[in-house]
C-alpha cells in the first residue's frame, strides 16, 4: 500500500496500459521505497505502517491516495487532528484491470506520463468524520481498488498526522490502552495533585518500551500528544508550517535513522534540511502548559500547585521506539483552598510580635477609632528580610520588602481599615515587630544608622583588651555592649543563628553586660562611637553585641561581632 497525493496518480492511472506494478507492503520494495528520497519528497509518498506529518491551510483541502492490490485486505487508517478540527473522508474506486498486471516494455519517462489524464471517479464513500478527536477506520477485509483520503481544516491552518496500514494486527505502533483507560485522582492537596492510571497492555503483556507522558494545564483536556505539541511550540519538528506554494514532505528521514540530503530539499523548496528539522528547537512554552514525561510508573504526584485553582490533567503512553502515543481519558480537578488564617487585630500605638512560618504569610487589620489625617507603620524583621503589603479598604498603598528596622507614612482617611500582609522568606521562619498609629510624634522603634556592623581594631588588641567602634544617629538613643566567650571552633553558621534582632538585652545574663551609655552626634558624618572591653581572658573568643534602645523601650541589635585577645604579649 501507498500514500499518494494526486500528482502521483499520473503515474498510477493512464488510460493505456501501466507499466509498473504497483508497490505493496513487501519488505524488499519497502527498503527500495524508502531509499528513494526523491520519491518521496515529489509524492509526499509514505510506505505502508508508517505515520505522516504534514499541515493543512485553512480551506484548502489535501487529498491522498493508496491502493489495496488484493481483495480480503486487513486495513486501518488513523487520522491526528493536532491543533484545529478537521474534516476528513475516505472512499474507494475500481482499480482497473492493467494496474495490477506486471506490464510490459520500458517505463514512460515521469514528464510524458504526467500529461497523461487520470479518472475523475470520486468512488463510494466508505467514512466520513468532522471533529477533532483521534478516528479510526479499521476493516478486517477490504476490497481492492484506489482509496482516497480528503482533508480539510475550515478554522484555521493547521497540523495533522495520518497512519495508515495493511498489517494492522502485527503492526500496533499505538500503545494500548488497558480495559478502564482514565486517570484517577488518588489525592488533593492545596498545592498537590496525586494521579494514578492502569498500565498499558503494550508495557506489562507485550513487553514493548512504554513511558508515559503527563500534561498539566488551566484550560481544557487535549486529544492527543500532537494536539499538545502543538500549543507548546510552533517550532517542533513537525510543527513547522511551510510556505504557500512550495512542496512540503510530511515525512522527516531524520527522525527514522536516515541521512538528510540537503541539496535534495533545497530544490524541492523545503523550509529546513532534515538534519536541523530537529526536535531540540523549541519556542517558549507558555506558561499555563507544562509536559512531563516520567517513565513507565503509574503513580505521580503533581507539585507547585495554586490553591482554589481548577486544573486538567492528560496521561498519554508513548510508544518509545515507534514514538506513536495514545491518550488516556483525561480529567480535571480543583486543588483545595488556603486555609483562612486568622487576622491579627493592631491596637494604635502598641507593638505587636508576628511569627511566620517558612513561605507563610499572616494577615493584620488596623482600624482607628478617630479621625486622622496620616497613619505611620514601623515595622522590625528580627532575622530575613519579609514582604509587607499594606491595603486601605481594598486599595493598594504599599508593597516593600523589609530588612531591618522601617518607617512607612500613609496618607489617612475618615473610618479607614487597613489591612496588612506579611509575607515571610523562602529561607526558614520570620519574626517581626510591627507597630501601627495615627499619632505622627509615636515612634516605638529606635532610629538605626544604614551600616549596623561593629568594627574591631586589630591594632589595638591586646591579651586582655579588644577596641570597636559602631555608628550611631543624629537621635539620642542609649546604646548597651554585652559580651559571652565562646569556643574556637565557633562558626559563621552558628553566628547566623545569634542574629535575631529583636531579642533584647533582658535576654542576656548579668554577667556578660559591659556598659550601657548614650550617644548622638548632629553631624551625622561624626556619629561614631568606640569602646574599649577590658578584663578579658589571654588568646579567648568572644561573641561582642551592641543594642540601641529607643525611648518606647524597644530595642534593637547590631550584627553580632567575633573578636579575639592576642595570646601572646
Amino acid at each position: 500500500m501507498l500514500l499518494l497525493r494526486c500528482p502521483l496518480l499520473l503515474l498510477l492511472l493512464p488510460l493505456s496500459s501501466l507499466p509498473q506494478k504497483l508497490p505493496t507492503r513487501d519488505e524488499e520494495l519497502f527498503q527500495m521505497q524508502i531509499r528513494d528520497k526523491a520519491f518521496f519528497h515529489d509524492s509526499s509518498v509514505i510506505p505502508d505502517g508508517a505515520e505522516i506529518s504534514s499541515y493543512l491551510f485553512r480551506d484548502t483541502p489535501k487529498r491522498y491516495f493508496f491502493v489495496v492490490e488484493e481483495d480480503n485486505t486487513p486495513l486501518a487508517v488513523t487520522v491526528t487532528p493536532c491543533d484545529a478540527p478537521l474534516e476528513w473522508k475516505l472512499s474507494v474506486q475500481e482499480l482497473p484491470e492493467e494496474a495490477s498486471g506486471e506490464g510490459s516494455g520500458e517505463p514512460e519517462p515521469l514528464e510524458q506520463q504526467k500529461q497523461q489524464q487520470i479518472t475523475n471517479e470520486e468512488g463510494t464513500e466508505l467514512f466520513s468524520y468532522k471533529g477533532n478527536d483521534v478516528e479510526y477506520f479499521v476493516s478486517s477485509s477490504s476490497p481492492s481498488g484506489l482509496y482516497q483520503l480528503d482533508l480539510l481544516s475550515t478554522e484555521k491552518d493547521t497540523h495533522f498526522k495520518v497512519y495508515a496500514t495493511t498489517t494492522p494486527e502485527s503492526d500496533q505502533p499505538y500503545p494500548e490502552l488497558p480495559y478502564d483507560p482514565r486517570i484517577d485522582v488518588t489525592s488533593l492537596g492545596r498545592t498537590t495533585v496525586t494521579l494514578a492510571w492502569k498500565p498499558s497492555p503494550t508495557a506489562s503483556l507485550l513487553k514493548q518500551p512504554i513511558q508515559y507522558c503527563i500534561v498539566i494545564n488551566k484550560e481544557h483536556n487535549f486529544k492527543s500528544l500532537c494536539a499538545v505539541e502543538a500549543k507548546l511550540s510552533s517550532d517542533d519538528a513537525f510543527m513547522m508550517a511551510p510556505k504557500p506554494g512550495l512542496d512540503f514532505s510530511p515525512f522527516d528521514f531524520a527522525h527514522f535513522g536516515f541521512p538528510s540530503d540537503n541539496n535534495s530539499g533545497r530544490e524541492r523548496g523545503f523550509l529546513k534540511s532534515p538534519s536541523k528539522f530537529g526536535r531540540q528547537t523549541f519556542s517558549k512554552p507558555r506558561v499555563d502548559l507544562h509536559k512531563v514525561c516520567i517513565g513507565n510508573k503509574n503513580i505521580f504526584t503533581v507539585s507547585d500547585l495554586k490553591p482554589d485553582t481548577q486544573y486538567y490533567f492528560d496521561m498519554f503512553a508513548v510508544n518509545t521506539n515507534s514514538n506513536m502515543s495514545t491518550a488516556y481519558v483525561g480529567t480535571f480537578a480543583r486543588t483545595k483552598e488556603e486555609a483562612k488564617q486568622k487576622t491579627v487585630e493592631l491596637k494604635d500605638g502598641k507593638v505587636t510580635d508576628v511569627f511566620i512560618k517558612r513561605k507563610g504569610a499572616k494577615f493584620l487589620r488596623f482600624a482607628p477609632v478617630s479621625s486622622h489625617q496620616k497613619v505611620t507603620f514601623s515595622v522590625h524583621s528580627c532575622l530575613d528580610a519579609v514582604q509587607i503589603q499594606v491595603r486601605r479598604d481594598g486599595k493598594l498603598l504599599l508593597s516593600q520588602n523589609v530588612e531591618g528596622v522601617r518607617q512607612f507614612q500613609l496618607r489617612g482617611k475618615a473610618k479607614a481599615k487597613y489591612l496588612v500582609r506579611v509575607k515571610g522568606s523562602k529561607k526558614g521562619a520570620s519574626m517581626l515587630k510591627i507597630l501601627a498609629t495615627t499619632r505622627p510624634n509615636k515612634q516605638s522603634f529606635p532610629s538605626l544608622p544604614e551600616d549596623t556592623r561593629i568594627k574591631a581594631f586589630d591594632k589595638l588588641r591586646t591579651c586582655s583588651s579588644v577596641t570597636v567602634a559602631w555608628l550611631g544617629t543624629q537621635e539620642r538613643n542609649k546604646f548597651c555592649i554585652y559580651k559571652r566567650e565562646v569556643d574556637d571552633n565557633f562558626n559563621e553558621e552558628q553566628k547566623k543563628r545569634e542574629q535575631n534582632q529583636c531579642l533584647g538585652p533582658d535576654t542576656r545574663k548579668k554577667s556578660e553586660k559591659v556598659l550601657c551609655k548614650y550617644f548622638h552626634s548632629q553631624n551625622i558624618q561624626k556619629a561614631v562611637t568606640t569602646e574599649t572591653i577590658r578584663s578579658l581572658q589571654p588568646g579567648k573568643s568572644y561573641l561582642l553585641d551592641v543594642y540601641v534602645i529607643g525611648h518606647g523601650g524597644q530595642s534593637v541589635k547590631y550584627q553580632s561581632k567575633l573578636v579575639k585577645t592576642r595570646k601572646f604579649c
